[in-house]
């Protein structure tokens, strides 16, 4: 009977870390990819496309919706559908611009408290905008004025997950 009910017992546990671990990986996926949407978003400002900008942003909000409010609030989660939601809607590039700044904002705040990726994440400065974004990369391309002043900005700090 003992021998029944530990293996019952061992069987159970096992079960329970693996099903743990599967939600681990796939909530890791999920930022994981949150990250990535941003970026896109990111990249189609720096190569002033409006169509990419939004259909990217739409990108972010369905990865956004799938993230469990254990993991990002849901406070936060609202921020950032308040930010991302007019990027998704708006062929104005501007405009696009102008949200983008705040979903910047949250996203860094974000990174900061929460494991996006195991890479390091560079906070860039635009001083014509008095504006973050967050990059890949340490290379300046400046998502607020695309071409126009693609290299204006500097990292001002790198997080590292």
């Amino acid at each position: 009977m003992k021998q029944l009910l530990l293996i019952v017992v061992f069987v159970t546990t096992g079960f329970f870390v693996q099903k743990t671990f599967s939600q681990d990986s796939t909530t890791q996926y999920r930022l994981s990819q949150l990250l990535s949407q941003y970026y896109k978003v990111k990249d189609a400002l720096v190569a002033s496309n409006a169509g990419d900008a939004a259909a990217n942003a739409e990108a972010f909000i369905k990865t956004l919706n799938t993230i469990d409010y254990k993991v990002i609030s849901e406070g936060n989660v609202n921020a950032l559908l308040k930010d991302a939601s007019p990027i998704s809607e708006s062929k104005d590039i501007k405009k696009q611009r102008q949200y983008f700044a705040n979903l910047s904002n949250n996203m860094a705040s974000l990174a900061k408290a929460t494991k996006f990726s195991s890479q390091p994440i560079y906070v860039e400065y635009c001083p014509m905008k008095k504006a973050n974004w967050l990059s890949n990369d340490k290379v300046i391309k400046n998502p607020y004025f695309g071409n126009s002043m693609l290299t204006c900005g500097s990292v001002v700090e790198t997080i590292n997950q």
